[in-house]
């Protein structure tokens, strides 16, 4: 099918129509998403009730106290940020080479690799093309799928699993992530001869919050090792409040060994002698397959790849 015979253009769909589906999931209101568009309410309910004949089906439930989703709406609302945000990324572009720039890239990364391969990787991408805006993200892979899915990521370095539905992402594995513990310079644990995990019971741990990839290996580390789990314990994902109060405390933590490395070469923790059987799964790049990259997207991405063989190997 060309794009002279796609639906979208045999229907005449309307680009209000698109703003007025994300405005009525934000705002849960059809009087309140008008406003936000400056129509009329009336106008506003016939551009809805235009797009629900084109589809036949309905898109939102009628509530006496405003509109919830259908999951035939929750489908469209899904595409239509998708879309906007790929015809304001087209404007970002158009705008940029008019002014004589490179153009936009919005890059998400976990902690790891943000720390190791992002800062060379952009350092040589800025000094071949100082124009280039680039955005960085670092945060969860579970945050980061969730913005690489509504369009507000061109591509981003974590991990995917099953539940993150694969079909639609591109992924290339990177390298696998060590997990060590860690505790501030002249602790206690240090003059310790042959440490063992269960030494480390004795002390408050900072762990990650329930939910985290990291946290789920930490606890099944402890049940193949036949230890108790931890009860005292702080819960975070903080690694400013982790690393201020591990300075200020005996507490211990847990830390992907790149990033460990990373504090300790500044003098801020050390990296405790014992086995630690901890293992995070690969990451790797990921890219969306129904959305091609932009070419200052495309540059980002050949030289992160370039970098992470040095890095990675």
């Amino acid at each position: 099918m060309t794009n002279y015979t796609h639906w979208l253009i045999r229907a005449r769909l309307k680009t209000r129509q698109l703003l007025l589906l994300v405005a009525l999931a934000e705002e849960g209101n059809i009087h309140r998403a008008a406003q936000v568009l400056n129509m009329t309410q009336p106008a506003a309910s016939k551009l809805l009730k235009d797009l629900e004949d084109i589809l036949g089906v309905q898109l939102f439930d009628r509530l006496p106290r405003g509109m919830r989703p259908t999951w035939y709406g929750e489908t469209m609302i899904r595409h239509a940020r998708a879309a906007l945000n790929s015809l304001n990324q087209a404007n970002d572009e158009v705008q940029a080479a008019k002014n004589g720039q490179f153009g936009q890239v919005n890059l998400g990364a976990i902690t790891s690799p943000g720390v190791v391969l992002l800062p060379k990787t952009i350092a040589s991408v800025k000094q071949a093309h100082p124009h280039l805006r680039i955005t960085i993200h670092i945060e969860s892979s579970n945050v980061l799928i969730e913005q690489l899915n509504r369009g507000t990521l061109d591509l981003m370095v974590g991990r995917l699993s099953e539940e993150h539905g694969t079909t639609d992402l591109r992924y290339e594995a990177i390298s696998n992530e060590s997990v060590c513990a860690v505790a501030r310079p002249g602790h206690p644990l240090f003059d310790r001869p042959h440490l063992s995990i269960a030494e480390l019971l004795d002390f408050c741990w900072i762990v990650p919050q329930v939910g985290s990839v990291m946290r789920h290996k930490f606890d099944l580390m402890f049940q193949e090792l036949d230890l108790p789990q931890l009860t005292n314990r702080v819960e975070t994902s903080s690694l400013l409040f982790l690393t201020q109060m591990m300075q200020q405390s005996d507490m211990v933590s847990i830390m992907a060994e790149d990033v460990a490395h990373y504090y300790a070469n500044h003098g801020m923790l050390r990296i405790l002698p014992l086995d630690f059987p901890c293992e995070m799964e690969p990451f790797g790049f990921i890219t969306r397959r129904d959305i091609p990259l932009s070419p200052a997207a495309q540059v980002l991405l050949s030289a992160l790849k370039a970098s992470a063989l040095t890095v990675y190997g």
